[in-house]
């Protein structure tokens, strides 16, 4: 399957930051989703293609956590990267007793967040189906710190 076929969800309250991550990822062969908030993401996950969400951890009105938690409720296995501004290690923590593919502390990479998509799309193929129903945990196995 071509790189250019996944679909790349990315979930931050910065417009200028989906911008940037839109751009990136267009540029190399991704089709970038862009949510403005863990609600818009909610309201079309039963239709999403995503390979993958990019998720920061402070939206606004709830945290990439929280949106993390409650895709793992509704039955969704989104292989999931979380994006922070703030230096946490209680943050950290959480995201690795929660499960993901990757932490990246911001400002990153783009390297770096490309190699953590790539490790996201190969387990979202090795386990084909993102909606199992409700198993409680996480999404993705592995903790990554980038």
């Amino acid at each position: 399957m071509s790189v250019r076929q996944h679909t790349i969800g990315v979930v931050d309250d910065d417009p200028c930051l989906r911008k940037a991550m839109a751009r990136l990822l267009s540029a190399n062969g991704y089709r970038p989703l862009l949510f403005a908030s863990a609600g818009d993401f909610m309201s079309a996950t039963a239709t999403s293609e995503a390979s993958c969400v990019l998720v920061d951890i402070n939206l606004g009105e709830t945290s990439g956590l929280d949106l993390a938690r409650e895709l793992s409720v509704a039955g969704f296995k989104f292989p999931l990267i979380f994006m922070t501004g703030v230096d946490d290690d209680t943050i950290q923590e959480q995201c690795m007793d929660f499960g993901c593919v990757a932490f990246l502390r911001k400002p990153f990479q783009e390297e770096r967040l490309l190699e953590a998509v790539a490790e996201a799309i190969g387990r979202r193929v090795r386990n084909q189906d993102h909606r199992e129903g409700a198993t409680g945990r996480g999404c993705c196995g592995k903790f990554r710190n980038i």
